[in-house]
This record gives structure tokens, sequence and C-alpha cells, in this order.
């Protein structure tokens, strides 16, 4: 066996130290430190960081060893707030200034609020080390945090007006507005936002400018909707042919639910009253223009686009699960009883999970427009000049023909 080749180099590696050159390669190095400049301490403020963990019941004779756990849980969500809100803002200011009219900056737009994706991904699982600790282990300092609670975090509250969380729709906390629970600058902040433009807002006058809605051009709203209902009919006569059965008239009852469903899409008045209701947040243009984009994603000029609107479904996917694991651990943590800044705790936070905190719910439910492909509108190389720099057409929903 010694003689194997294998356990030769085997036993070389393991046994052999580097030589001279090697160890003078990995010394090659100056130490720039040494001669002034910032260092990392300094650069990062470590001495504001690593020592802004207060325990209160250590301030109070009584030091328990988890409040360090959930001090610093919580300052880490602070942090990763006040980076979703700069790259939040950055977004915002691309669409504000016009700069989005030129596509190339989509790419940062995508880039940036995939950022804020993974960041909520990272926040969501963060609730795993928060766990660790038991409800007898917070029970043990949970009297001092009070009247403290992660409500009163202006910076979460700053972040859910600039993606958009309607006013109206927001739960009232102990019967009053959520900002009755913030005084002087922070108030002043929290009113400024509301007054902002949202990345909702943002994001629907981005839309209703989606390239082939207009009427006098490839007047994509309309042909959907002659082809939809020439759908719907072709449907609805085979249907009559085929012999009595329960089948035929299940069918027959869906297809009726189908034509009430699109009759209702291509209805502005309906559209106005759902969204004076909340029940949808876009404008019917805008409503359009995302429906387009989803019918067109694998078109050149859309595939940006519909990778940000995947990504704003994603904000409000991992927004409703924080909030949902923030229920789970509430209610694990304390049960039933008020929460220390005097809500009405788990059942307060519960009533935060549904759609009325969705901000982009109008993007979920495009999947329920969804057609065969044959019935959305062709494109052809005359017509879809919109869309393309190049002739070439290799979609499922582009025809081979080449129109005059």
């Amino acid at each position: 066996m010694s003689g194997c080749p294998y356990f030769q180099r085997r036993h070389l590696l393991l046994t052999n130290k580097p030589s001279k050159a090697e160890e003078d390669d990995s010394q090659a190095g100056i130490n720039k430190a040494s001669k002034g400049g910032i260092l990392y301490g300094d650069y990062l403020q470590l001495d504001k960081i690593v020592t802004a963990q207060l325990l209160q019941s250590e301030v109070k004779g009584d030091k328990i060893h988890d409040e360090h756990l959930f001090i610093v849980t919580h300052q880490a969500y602070e942090l990763w707030f006040k980076q979703i809100l700069f790259e939040l803002d950055s977004v915002r200011e691309i669409f504000i200034s016009g700069h989005v009219r030129d596509e190339r900056n989509m790419l940062k737009v995508n880039t940036r609020i995939h950022r804020i994706v993974m960041i909520f991904r990272l926040l969501v699982d963060q609730f795993a080390v928060l766990e660790t600790m038991t409800a007898m282990d917070f029970f043990d300092f949970r009297e001092y945090l009070s009247p403290a609670s992660g409500f009163q975090s202006l910076q979460f509250r700053l972040l859910e007006n600039k993606i958009g969380v309607p006013d109206n729709l927001r739960v009232p906390y102990n019967r009053t507005h959520y900002r009755d629970n913030f005084k002087g600058i922070e108030s002043e902040m929290l009113n400024a936002t509301e007054q902002e433009p949202s990345l909702l807002k943002l994001v629907e006058k981005w839309l209703e400018r989606t390239p082939g809605l207009e009427a006098d051009e490839f007047n994509f709203w309309k042909r959907l909707e002659i082809n939809i209902f020439e759908g719907l009919n072709r449907e609805n006569e085979k249907i009559k042919k085929m012999p009595d059965s329960e089948d035929k008239e299940e069918l027959a009852a869906d297809l009726v639910k189908q034509k009430e469903l699109f009759s209702s899409l291509f209805d502005e008045n309906r559209h106005d009253h759902l969204l004076s209701k909340g029940d949808r947040r876009l404008s019917y243009k805008a409503l359009q223009g995302a429906l387009m984009i989803y019918f067109y994603r694998e078109e050149p000029r859309f595939q940006v686009p519909f990778q940000l609107l995947t990504s704003l479904m994603d904000i409000d996917t991992l927004m409703t699960k924080w909030r949902y694991n923030h229920v789970c651990m509430v209610h694990r943590m304390i049960g039933s009883k008020a929460g220390t800044g005097g809500s009405s705790g788990y059942h307060y936070l519960r009533s935060t999970v549904s759609d009325r905190y969705k901000v982009f719910v109008d993007l979920f439910n495009l999947a329920t427009f969804l057609v065969p492909r044959a019935w959305v509108p062709k494109l052809t190389p005359n017509v879809h000049t919109f869309l393309y720099t190049a002739e070439c057409c290799d979609s499922s929903y582009c025809s081979s023909e080449d129109s005059d």
C-alpha cells in the first residue's frame, strides 16, 4: 500500500510544509494600517455599535442572559430596515426624476429592488435565531421592556408608507390612528411620507406608459377583449354540441363564470368601484399595462419589466411572511397577553396578516385573467415596433406572418 501513488501524494499533502517561496508569497503584503489612515473599527463605528446593548435587567440589578439576544436581534432588524429605506429611496428617485424613461436605468431599479427582496428573506429567517429563546426566558425580562413595543419602530412605518400601504386600510392601533403613537419630528416624518409618491404610485404611472396600449397604435386592450370573447363564444359552441351530461352542465356553468369575470375586467366603471373599496390598487390603465407585460413577458423589451413585477410581488409575499412569523413568535412567547406597548398583542398582530396590507395585490390577481396563448393578440414585425429594435420574433405570442 505504501507504494501506491495516491497514498504517496496524500502523505505529501498532509506532511509537507510550504516551501520557502510559498512562505514568502504568503507574507508579501504591506501592512498599510501601520502608516495611518482609517481603521476597520473606526470606519464601521464599532465603538458605538457593539456598546449599544444596554440590558435593562442589568440596570435594575438582575442581569438576564437572553435580553442580550433580544436587543441584538432587534438592532439588526433596524439596521436592515435602514438599508431597505436607502435602496427604496434610490429607486423612488429614479422614478420621480423621470430617469426610468431611459430603459437602461431599469437594470438599476431591478437590482436594488432585488436587493430589498434578499434582505427581506434574511429578515424572515432571522426569527429562527430569536426563537431559540423560550417563552420562560422571555418572561424573565419582559417586565423591563414596558412600554417599549415593536409597533414604535419608526423605520418600519416609514417603510410601509414608502412602499404604499394604504392609510385607509390600516388596522387601528388601540382604536387610534397609527401616527398618533409618534410625536414631534417622528410624526412629521411619517406625515411627509404619506404625502410623497409611494413606490406603488410611481409603478402605477410607469405601467400606464406601457408601449402598445395606445388606441391609435397596437391597442392591446381592445384586441385582447375581442379575442377573449370570441374564444369564449367558440367554447360555448363546442359545449352546445356535447351530449347532455353532468360534465356538460359543469362546463357550461364554468363558462358563465368566465364570461362574468372577463366582463368585469373590461368594465372600467366596475374597476373604479373596486378601486374605491380598496379591492384593487392600480388604475385601470396601469392594470392593462401590467397584464400586457404579463402576457408578453418573453419579448425582449418586457423581460426586465416582468422581472420587476415579480420582485414587487416577492416584497409583498416576504412582508406578509415577516408579519406572520412575528405573529407566531408573539403567540408563542406571550400567548394572548396584551403587548408591552398596550395593544392586544397577538390579536392585533394577527389582524395585520391580510391582503389589506398587501401593496401589489393587483399583480397577484393577474393570474386570474390568464387565457390560452392563442387568445392573446399576435404580434407581427410591422405592428410591434414598440417592442423590437431588430426584426426577430421567437415568442409564442408572435405570428409568423409578415403582413405588408
